[in-house]
């Protein structure tokens, strides 16, 4: 019952702010909102531009590429001299220099992968000044990205997409910052710790046991990673520790900040095109398969551990409860876990590596499908609008017909650009999960062994690639071969998806609108929503099924059930 409630009113939230932050976040990138212009006019002198001075996508990619590389840096010194920095009361040393850039690099490209334990490695203002900086820009990029995508449907005749700096700046003031102090004073109120009192220590004379209870600034910190689609906690457990997710209250609203800007793109996607139907279309898409998802994740986890009823033990449960919290329950971590991986967010409220084999296969499938249901903060628009030019393609060959797409003819370049945006992932993840099973280095990260084993490692893999974050918690990661692979795999994943986007953006906007008429090929009807699941999950189960086939799925046929 109360995972019933749970998404009855997740639905109504989101429903309602599908429609009025999908409606605001197009009047801010339209340029209709100014309460803020005061801030904004500063940031425009000191970086030499204005709103008047728009970018061809080239242009705007180089800023994007300068500015993370910017980002990269930036991060990885502060990481590197953080024992000579204040806000250190753990009086912590300089972090490795193989760490280091994997996490400046998960952090720049909103991944968020952790190969550390925050609380016993990162100083407060390692998270603050450093971590917690990206975790607002990088979603802001995304979004930049997606919107300037979306420009080049909405143009006609067009040299320029937007200017990069301008979109996330608005992003930054208008968006994220609001929301984020709002919803991190609810996370507060909660009893989210947040201090800079430093860790607590306490002695028990009668046991002679000594405990030092990890602190900080978690509650703000936890706002953000939620709302950017982060998911890097400010300490080790991440979601599944009171002191970042105390209540039930919390791990709902965790769950929507995940879910509220992914889906409401889809209505500033309408709003900007004009066609409202178009961008309900996408969204149709979307909670398709993550409802899917959710369910058959939901009710694997409500079922006995399959391991251990193989094992002959006769136990009475509510389900899988290892590994999770009692107060969230099975149903509802499931709930939690689909959200976390079919975003980029990754953050978890429990021990996914606790998860049984379906709903294992459940977190992993849903990054393999690349994360566009509904994906995360940008990331989610400009992946599924590639899939939906593909459909497009796709169905103008069935009916013998000139591609369209809101009046735009798809050609050769926009298909394999298209195509490029689409493949780009599973190429990276497959190619490097492969190198990773054949030499040394990479088959000492697993603890378990046997298909568990295998998907430990694909799991973290796919994990980075697809900009992530969640771990199979069976991987040790903070070694220099994951911490360099995985680097390399995260900024595949970023960067040659978006360049793409952003072409295509360019390509579109440069094209005039074509009339419809009635040989058109409809992009804003059911036919239209079912043909473009239907390619999203074909691409992602022609290109991952084997992998998955020698993990989850042969480690649950080994227990002698498949569901």
């Amino acid at each position: 019952m109360a995972f019933f409630w749970t998404i009855v009113t997740l639905v109504i939230a989101l429903a309602i702010t599908w429609r009025y932050l999908g409606s605001y976040m197009a009047a801010v990138f339209d340029g209709r909102v100014h309460f803020l212009g005061w801030v904004e006019r500063p940031i425009y002198r000191a970086l030499g531009t204005s709103p008047e001075h728009e970018q061809s996508w080239k242009r705007y990619a180089g800023s994007l590429v300068i500015f993370s590389a910017v980002g990269i840096g930036a991060t990885y010194l502060i990481l590197r001299i953080q024992g000579s920095l204040p806000l250190n009361p753990q009086h912590f040393g300089a972090v490795s220099g193989p760490l280091s850039f994997n996490t400046a690099a998960s952090f720049v490209t909103n991944t968020n992968w952790q190969n550390y334990g925050g609380e016993t490695t990162m100083s407060y203002f390692s998270q603050i000044g450093g971590l917690m900086v990206e975790q607002f820009i990088s979603p802001a990029v995304g979004i930049a990205v997606a919107i300037a995508m979306v420009r080049g449907f909405s143009r006609r005749n067009s040299a320029t997409i937007g200017n990069f700096w301008v979109d996330i700046t608005r992003c930054l003031f208008y968006i994220l910052l609001p929301i984020a102090f709002i919803a991190g004073i609810l996370f507060v109120g909660e009893g989210a710790v947040q201090t800079l009192a430093g860790p607590l220590s306490f002695h028990d004379a009668m046991n002679n046991v000594s405990q030092t209870i990890p602190r900080g600034p978690i509650g703000f910190m936890e706002s953000i990673k939620q709302l950017g689609t982060n998911g890097g906690g400010f300490l080790d457990q991440n979601s599944a520790t009171s002191f970042e997710n105390p209540t039930a209250l919390t791990n709902w609203l965790s769950v929507y900040l995940v879910l509220a800007i992914p889906f409401a793109l889809t209505y500033t996607f309408g709003k900007m095109v004009g066609s409202i139907r178009h961008g309900a279309t996408l969204l149709a898409a979307m909670v398709l398969i993550f409802g899917v998802w959710v369910g058959f994740t939901s009710h694997a986890e409500t079922q006995p551990n399959p391991a251990v009823a193989h094992a002959g033990v006769k136990y009475e449960t509510q389900g899988n409860t290892e590994g999770k919290q009692v107060q969230f329950g099975p149903a509802t971590t499931g709930l939690f876990g689909v959200a976390s991986t079919n975003t980029s967010t990754g953050s978890a409220d429990a021990s996914y590596d606790s998860f049984t084999p379906i709903g294992g296969l459940g977190l992993l499938t849903g990054m393999m499908l690349g994360e566009v249901t509904p994906g995360g903060t940008g990331s989610g628009l400009y992946t599924i609008l590639i899939y939906a030019i593909i459909a497009v393609f796709i169905g103008g060959l069935m009916i013998g017909r000139t591609p369209e797409y809101l009046g735009k003819k798809i050609q050769a370049k926009e298909v394999k650009l298209a195509g490029l945006g689409a493949l780009v992932m599973p190429i990276i993840v497959l190619v490097l999960t492969g190198i990773a099973v054949s030499i040394h280095a990479g088959r000492a990260g697993p603890l378990n062994g046997g298909p568990h084993g295998f998907t430990e490692i694909l799991y973290g893999l796919t994990s980075q690639g697809n900009n992530n974050g969640s771990a199979f918690a069976g991987l040790t990661g903070n070694t220099a071969f994951y911490n360099i692979v995985g680097a390399i795999d995260m900024l595949i994943g970023r960067f040659g998806i978006m360049i793409p986007a952003l072409a295509l953006g360019g390509s579109l906007a440069a094209k005039n609108v074509v009339p419809a008429s009635l040989g058109t090929f409809r992009t804003d009807n059911t036919m239209f929503v079912g043909l473009t699941v239907g390619v999203i999950v074909i691409i992602g189960g022609l290109t991952f099924f084997p992998a998955v086939a020698l993990g989850p799925i042969v480690e649950n046929l080994s227990h002698g059930k498949f569901f």
